[in-house]
């Protein structure tokens, strides 16, 4: 059997992977939540602590 060699060309989408990591966030709020469902309001905030981390680890300054 004949396998190719690896390439060193791995590629990472950024925009992908945030997002990935923001489903994960609402998973995990989604899962911890008492309701049936995430309010939008509880949505909202979910979303904006997952921004102000993801600015965070990336040098940038939050409003807070």
């Amino acid at each position: 059997m004949h396998v190719a060699p690896a390439r060193g060309t791995a590629v990472q989408d950024h925009v992908a992977l945030a997002e990935i990591e923001l489903c994960g966030d609402l998973i995990i709020a989604a899962s911890a939540a008492r309701e049936d469902r995430l309010s939008p309001d509880r949505i909202d905030e979910v979303l904006k602590l997952a921004e102000e981390r993801f600015l965070e680890e990336h040098g940038e300054k939050t409003d807070r």
